[in-house]
């Protein structure tokens, strides 16, 4: 196995000319980890080789997308039947009804559907199908909480304890240099799973409110749940000051056959989806009530949300999206959190064994590990546990080194050909990693 990092490797060698040709080497600043990253060459199953040969477990799987990881036989049989009959065209197909009836018949919140292409999109029609639904502008987001690259949906998403304000009255913090102070404005920042401060400062905007943004399981929050009464409150209030409640399953649609929503027994006003639907291919969605989905409907007019995409709905991806929710059967779904239980507890087991103090969090086949010397509860806790970021790093490489692909933040997430034995093999590395710090 070529170690890493090694000056020499070809994925060493990759990045350096990527670097000539794009900012720092990169198109997607989430996949990058330092020295460089490693380059991709084949996957199959839960395995992942890179262009210096060597084969990982993988369990960041595209970043939770890759549900049944690379090249599963079925998913790649629809969708290489749907390349022999077209790749793109301006027309619809009916594999975009067929996906679109699957997700109405499993989500309580969706009783229609639209496509786009990423995660962004969805929730960046989610927000702007609540404005025009309500006539309002203000949304209300979670400190810290991830909703992808929209303007509004990214205030306070990477907020420093220079500006992020009160912990009770959460500043509306720029997320990149130059963003506008209008986008700022209209945001509400909500701290997390504090019930009393954000019922607060909900009701402080309550009449510019047109939606409440939740992920009810933030990656960005270490994998923090929403509590009961947490949720309880956002509901109640949203409803009594007449703005929607807009879920954001993006990733957390893996939590179940009918996703978080199924498993929290509600149902949203607007659901945004990707990664999973899309079976590998780029997708996006957002579904919700058919009363508040007709903004984007044009019978007796043009559209209060006018909504298009030259690659929306692609038949490759609705028919590889298709395939891949097909085979998420309430027991595929059963024995993925079978699988993250025994990640779980096993993580646990090894920060025990080896008297490292940490963090272990998730739900079904979502799991991140911290080396935090304190609880996670909110962003905030997140953001102090940035100090154990060389321990955290020290882990990441020495994983690369055992066989076992992970993020820099140390998320592991299941796909369905993982089996007891990958989860085991990679407990142990787990332990031999932490016993070298």
């Amino acid at each position: 196995m070529t170690a890493y990092p090694d000056s020499a490797s070809r994925s060493a060698q990759l990045h350096q000319r990527a670097r000539r040709v794009m900012p720092s080497g990169n198109s997607r600043q989430t996949i990058f980890f330092k020295p460089y990253p490693v380059y991709a060459r084949s996957g199959e199953g839960c395995r992942v080789v890179d262009e210096d040969g060597v084969e990982r477990i993988d369990f960041l799987n595209n970043y939770t997308a890759l549900i049944h990881g690379h090249r599963h036989p079925e998913v790649m049989a629809a969708a290489r039947a749907q390349l022999d009959r077209l790749t793109a065209v301006a027309l619809p197909t009916e594999a975009e009804i067929a996906l679109a009836e699957l997700l109405v018949d499993r989500l309580e919140g969706v009783e229609q559907v639209r496509f786009a292409n990423s995660g962004t999109e969805a929730v960046m029609m989610a927000i702007k199908a609540a404005r025009a639904y309500t006539g309002r502008p203000r949304i209300a987001k979670i400190e810290g909480a991830y909703h992808g690259g929209y303007d509004h949906a990214e205030v306070s998403q990477a907020a420093t304890p220079a500006a992020w304000g009160p912990a009770d009255r959460p500043a509306s913090v720029a997320n990149y240099k130059g963003q506008p102070k209008g986008v700022l404005d209209d945001v509400v920042v909500l701290p997390w799973n504090d019930v009393e401060a954000s019922r607060a400062l909900l009701e402080a905007h309550g009449a510019d409110l047109a939606a409440v943004l939740i992920d009810p399981i933030p990656s960005r929050l270490g994998l923090v749940p929403i509590s009961e009464a947490y949720l309880a409150m956002l509901r109640e209030t949203a409803r009594k000051l007449g703005a929607l409640f807009i879920l954001d399953e993006v990733y957390c649609l893996r939590l179940g056959y009918r996703g978080a929503q199924g498993r929290l027994g509600f149902a949203p006003d607007l659901t945004a989806m990707a990664k999973i639907i899309g079976g590998g291919f780029p997708v996006g969605a957002v579904g919700g009530k058919a009363e508040v989905m007709a903004v984007f409907g044009f019978d007796d007019g043009p559209p209060r949300v006018p909504h298009g995409g030259t690659y929306n709905a692609n038949p490759v991806t609705m028919a590889a999206g298709l395939a891949a929710m097909r085979l998420l059967t309430p027991e595929a779904f059963a024995r993925l959190g079978a699988l993250g239980d025994r990640l779980r507890s096993g993580l646990r087991e090894c920060l025990k064994i080896t008297g490292r103090d940490g963090q272990v969090q998730g739900a079904e086949s979502l799991t991140m590990l911290s080396l935090s010397d304190r609880p996670f509860g909110t962003y905030r806790d997140t953001a102090y546990a940035v100090r154990f970021g060389e321990p955290q790093a020290a882990v990441h490489r020495s994983l690369m080194n055992r066989g076992v692909l992970t993020s820099p933040s140390l998320l592991f997430n299941l796909s369905t050909p993982m089996v007891e034995a990958d989860v085991d093999f990679t407990l142990e590395q787990v332990l031999a990693a932490l016993k070298a710090l």
